[in-house]
């Protein structure tokens, strides 16, 4: 049973390297209330997965039956595996299913038959599993709906409300939004909600400096080539309108001698997920992507949001920059800027800087992913994974980085000067009984 006690709090804390919750955060836990649905109105990027989930593992500590005891529903996939990262970090003794379209259904069927007590997920892909079995809420008395405001915008009220009907025995509802909401769907039928709303709270807005580039069209590349040379050894997001654009801008950067990474919906489920991992990691600095990222990632130290392309909307460049300036770090905002883009108006006030110096290309990431094929399913854990490393010839503690074991593959961050001979060395070896291969990826 898990009950949200002080020594609790102060373990979720310890184990998401968090030393005091915000002030948000701490209203949420002491104006919730077991008898009444909750609503947390919160900027991007201030904390609301955290309040959430804090609220989650204190009604979980009241009724843990047999079953599916809560579930989040949530946008996107990027969004449902970030929370289970959040919450996994938080209590990875916590049996939880993910399910979310692109995954492998066979691999979620399973772990549905598992019982596991917390569902994340998104809309289409939870009701594809509750059609095919009704009892699958039975016991559920808790929904989240993280991220809400998204998930009316990309036109699942439909769904949401299949959902909502659904868990007929359902007791709490948990709302969450990013933008202000001044009216809630009917459909959700909230129970005389509490209504926390952080918007107009100086307190949780990111500290975030603005900066703009102005460039010709004909030059905007060369701009973004340069800016991102200024910017230096460090993560940075740049963000595009569209995927074309995404792959085009990638290529090109490479071509020039900087590394970085694309990120789309036109990638295949397993690419976007090895991307995230790669910046995660630190093997990857540089990250271009759509509006795709500009919800649900939280990435260490990404604190640079570089707009090559604007959105078309304000509230689009507000959830963009909300990347950068997380956990009360300071963020860094850019736009390039030609007479044509619609972003100077977004951007009016910020420091206009110049691109005329000479700025060295970025160094290569200091860490490399190497694959495994062995997870979670072969009984190998991080433990495993660190011990086998180490006891290849001149590996250092060091040397290893962020290490994530997913069910059939684990994926290692290593300093890029010892990756080919642990790959050399390693692979053919044996952990826990089975032989392994080792990948450069």
């Amino acid at each position: 049973m898990i009950i949200l006690s002080m020594q609790h709090l102060n373990t979720y804390l310890k184990n998401l390297n968090i030393e005091e919750l915000n002030p948000m955060q701490e209203e949420a836990l002491k104006q919730f209330s077991h008898e009444r649905d909750f609503v947390l109105l919160s900027p991007t990027g201030s904390g609301k997965t955290l309040a959430f989930s804090l609220l989650l593992f204190k009604l979980l500590g009241d009724n843990l039956a047999k079953g599916a005891n809560a579930m989040i529903v949530v946008p996107t996939r990027e969004l449902a595996l970030q929370i289970e990262s959040v919450i996994k970090q938080m209590n990875s003794s916590l049996n939880v299913a993910l399910l979310y379209g692109g995954n492998n259904n066979q691999i979620e069927k399973d772990k549905l038959k598992q019982h596991p007590a917390l569902i994340i997920g998104t809309p289409g892909r939870i009701i594809y599993h509750i059609d095919r079995v009704p009892t699958l809420l039975e016991n559920c008395h808790t929904l989240v709906l993280d991220e809400f405001d998204k998930s009316l915008e990309l036109g699942f009220q439909d769904q949401l409300s299949y959902i909502v009907n659904a868990c007929r025995d359902v007791k709490h509802k948990i709302l969450t939004s990013a933008t202000d909401m001044e009216e809630i769907p009917a459909f959700l039928r909230l129970n005389d909600p509490i209504k926390l709303d952080y918007f107009d709270s100086n307190a949780l807005r990111p500290d975030l400096t603005y900066y703009k580039v102005k460039s010709s069209s004909k030059l905007k590349l060369e701009s973004l080539f340069k800016l991102l040379c200024k910017i230096g050894n460090e993560r940075v997001l740049v963000f595009c309108n569209h995927r074309e654009a995404v792959d085009n801008i990638s290529e090109i950067l490479e071509g020039k001698g900087i590394s970085s990474i694309p990120y789309h919906g036109g990638l295949e489920q397993f690419m976007r997920e090895l991307t995230i991992i790669k910046i995660k990691n630190g093997s990857q600095n540089i990250l271009i992507t759509t509006d795709l990222a500009a919800r649900g990632l939280d990435i260490p130290e990404m604190n640079h949001v570089v707009h090559y392309q604007f959105p078309y909307k304000e509230e689009d460049f507000i959830h963009r920059n909300g990347r950068a300036g997380r956990n009360g770090q300071k963020g860094f905002v850019y736009g390039i800027l030609t007479d044509e883009d619609r972003g100077a108006t977004f951007l009016e006030d910020a420091e206009l800087i110049d691109l005329d110096g000479f700025y060295p290309i970025p160094e290569e990431p200091l860490y490399k992913t190497l694959r495994i094929n062995a997870g979670k399913k072969q009984k190998v854990n991080k433990v495993d994974i660190v011990g086998y490393i180490l006891n290849l010839p001149g590996v250092s503690k060091e040397d290893l980085g962020l290490i994530v074991v997913k069910p059939h593959d684990s994926y290692i961050a290593i300093k890029s000067d010892v990756a080919n001979s642990v790959v050399k060395n390693g692979s053919n070896g044996k952990i826990k009984g089975q032989k392994v291969r080792i990948n450069l990826i």
